[in-house]
């Protein structure tokens, strides 16, 4: 009998030794959320006066929080591209927002109401494909951008399990839409016209899939990846949620200019974000409520730069957006490119960290590549920050440059290193006599880019102008001649 019992214990010790050694073997969930056109000051942690948002706060709290992190580019598509296939501006496929050429063809053929943007082609490989393959369960929660259904940029052939929300941008400027996608299936919103107010909220929609994915799948690794469409205009929330703006924020008469208007445009807006506060909020307590916490990095930034004053009744001066930065959305000065990001992962990652590593969208593949314990693809351009957000500063390897080409709004090209930045702006304009001339600033003691130094540093602007012409290819899709002239 005390043979039995000592066998018996053996096997139990055994057993939960085994279940210790799977759970540290166990690769770590990923949660990546994004919202659309969040202006770097626009949350309290990064200096924001007006707009409640502890729950993002918190994650820098418990945290890290960039100081110099960039977005792909400075409008929603090409900058998505960059962070799902880790590749800068000037090797992504998708450079700009668009739509297919064969537009109506498609919206015959399939009866799309709103056609999607232009499709990544099958041979990106994003990082939905990347986890997929090393066993993850994937999701894109959210706004997508990057090809319909049936075309090769479809997000079930680009790696993800699951696809909930707008495929099209344009679906996404109506935050009370008559119905969201699942996958390739409409699902309907009863008590939603695309009108300023409805049912159904998208935004809840998505959060509540979020936390059904996750409930889903807590017993294996997961990639949550949730481009929410807020602040995107146009300015829509609920009432519950504007209760805690409207008439303690000072509104102002303005000329309406683009989307829906909105009788609160100030605290409408603040309160979309305070919304979507709330809902990321949601989101952390659940992976704490479930035991994940220790194994899940929660990241959370923004597409690019704050939207154009007043243009659906936004105000990016009032809220001071773009903090201590020049320009806005469409800009590759840095108030188009600057983007906050916070993370957290306790145990992992410090609380209380603040990071002036300069970073970029292409960079988070391979920085979830190695938190995942897996190898990044090759052919891309990012360079993990992994390193950075677990303390390990001292083995963290920088970019030689960042890059960035846009070829609308006038055509611009931008190159940083170190603390110093060249631009190039009106590329695209054939009478610009300028259109190769660049501008210099130096971000440590001019962040808001007002001094252009060019004339005081040619061997700078020689460098500078080198990896301009050699960072890039040039794309068909998206042509700069006079830079494909070079």
């Amino acid at each position: 009998m005390r043979i039995l019992l000592t066998s018996l214990l053996v096997l139990a010790s055994f057993a939960t030794s085994l279940e210790f050694t799977r759970a540290a073997e166990r690769r770590p969930n990923v949660i990546y959320l994004l919202a659309d056109d969040l202006g770097y000051s626009e949350l309290g942690c990064y200096g924001q006066k007006w707009i409640k948002t502890p729950n993002i706060d918190r994650i820098a709290k418990q945290g890290i929080r960039f100081t110099n992190h960039y977005s792909g580019n400075a409008v929603c598509a090409p900058s998505r591209c960059c962070l799902l296939t880790g590749k800068h501006p000037g090797h992504a496929y998708i450079r700009s927002n668009g739509n297919p050429k064969d537009l109506q063809t498609l919206k015959e053929k399939y009866g799309w109401e709103f056609p999607g943007q232009f499709p990544i082609p099958k041979s990106e490989f994003t990082i939905g494909e990347m986890l997929q393959a090393h066993g993850y369960a994937t999701a894109a929660i959210g706004k997508w951008g990057l090809g319909h259904f049936g075309t090769t940029g479809d997000p079930n052939r680009q790696g993800f399990d699951l696809f909930y929300g707008f495929n099209c941008q344009v679906h996404a400027h109506n935050h009370y839409p008559k119905f969201l996608w699942r996958n390739d299936k409409k699902e309907i919103l009863p008590g939603n016209d695309r009108t300023l107010y409805g049912k159904t909220f998208s935004q809840d929609k998505f959060t509540e899939t979020a936390l059904e994915f996750i409930r889903a799948n807590k017993d294996r690794p997961f990639f949550l990846y949730v481009p929410f469409a807020i602040p995107h205009l146009s300015i829509q929330v609920t009432e519950k949620s504007l209760a805690e703006y409207k008439g303690k924020i000072p509104e102002a008469d303005y000329k309406h200019r683009g989307y829906l208007k909105h009788p609160f445009p100030r605290a409408g807006y603040a309160a979309m974000i305070s919304h979507l506060d709330r809902d990321v909020g949601k989101i952390t307590e659940l992976v704490k409520e479930l035991g994940l916490d220790d194994n899940t990095l929660v990241v959370f930034s923004s597409d690019n730069g704050p939207t154009y004053n007043r243009l659906g009744g936004s105000d990016s001066d009032f809220f001071e957006s773009a903090g201590p930065f020049r320009g806005l959305k469409g800009s590759l000065y840095e108030g188009g490119i600057r983007v906050p990001l916070v993370a957290r992962w306790p145990g992992k990652i410090k609380a209380g960290t603040t990071s002036d590593h300069p970073s970029a969208f292409w960079d988070v593949m391979p920085t979830i590549a190695e938190v995942a314990g897996i190898e990044a693809p090759s052919g891309i351009d990012g360079v993990s920050f992994a390193p950075t957000l677990l303390g390990q500063t001292d083995r963290q390897k920088k970019h030689d440059y960042l890059y960035w080409e846009f070829p609308s709004y006038g055509g611009q090209q931008v190159v940083r290193v170190g603390d110093w930045k060249g631009v190039r702006q009106g590329l695209q304009r054939k009478n610009n006599p300028n259109r190769l001339k660049v501008e210099l600033y130096n971000l440590k003691t001019d962040p808001g880019e007002a001094n252009d130094v060019a004339a005081k540093h040619p061997d700078l602007i020689a460098k500078i102008e080198r990896v301009m012409r050699d960072a890039r290819v040039p794309s068909k899709l998206f042509p700069v001649p006079v830079l494909d002239e070079e």
